[in-house]
């Protein structure tokens, strides 16, 4: 008899970007308006037919965004170089630092490969976000754990909190050091708590924009397999 097969499910990792978002204190919020209305399209065109065109005006760090190493270095790849190898279907690893605030390598003692995976610690303060609670005494990566971390060589390290350094230290280590060893972090994900330690495939993708070190992704992550197609039901071909 064999095992049954968990079903394919897409966990979405992102916070909604909505007008007025306060991401990070000091940041403006987004404002979320219309370029062109239904009324204004509808006046020109066929009768019964409309369209709507928004704009929106933020600043790059805003909701769940990815960092690239132009962000803390200068001749660091933008998000229009960011190799799609590091963020499109990349096995994650997640490491649970729910009970830590300053999180250290002695997590990743049983953690596993490391190299080429999307690192993810999920620290559980994504349940803050949209109070005052997720702006102070937020969990982050300690300096002793990115230099695991850079040795490592993931692809791609994430977490569900503030800021991964702690906001108070000038020197910023882990933006510093991952960029600089060209590993990109997203910050403020949600959601980790649904996906398993090992074998959820994570994508987490900006737009190729010159120029722009950081932007806001829809970060996904798809856990389980597709249910296996059964002898008979195959979709005819083409022939």
């Amino acid at each position: 008899m064999t095992s049954p097969v968990a079903a394919r499910r897409i966990v979405d990792l992102s916070h909604p970007i909505t007008d007025g978002l306060v991401t990070y204190p000091g940041l403006d919020a987004p404002k979320i308006t219309t370029f062109t209305s239904r009324d204004e399209s509808a006046a020109r065109l066929g009768t019964g037919v409309s369209f709507h065109i928004g704009r929106i005006d933020m600043v790059a760090n805003t909701g769940t965004y990815l960092d690239t190493p132009h962000h803390y270095h200068v001749g660091g790849y933008d998000t229009a170089g960011l190799p799609l190898e590091r963020v499109v279907d990349v096995t994650a690893v997640v490491i649970d630092a729910t009970r830590i605030a300053a999180v250290g390598p002695d997590l990743l003692a049983d953690a596993g490969e490391l190299a080429g995976h999307a690192v993810l610690f999920h620290t559980g303060w994504s349940r803050h976000w949209g109070t005052d609670a997720y702006f102070s005494g937020h969990p982050y990566l300690t300096r002793a754990l990115v230099a695991v971390l850079i040795e490592a060589g993931p692809a791609i390290v994430g977490i569900d909190s503030l800021n991964i350094d702690d906001a108070t230290d000038p020197t910023r280590p882990a933006h510093h050091g991952l960029l600089g060893a060209g590993i990109p972090i997203v910050e403020h994900l949600t959601n980790l708590a649904e996906l398993p330690p090992h074998g959820a495939r994570f994508t987490a993708v900006p737009a190729p924009i010159a120029g722009m070190a950081t932007l806001p992704v829809r970060a996904v992550a798809v856990t389980g397999q597709r249910s296996p197609v059964l002898p008979g039901t195959e979709s005819p071909g083409r022939g």
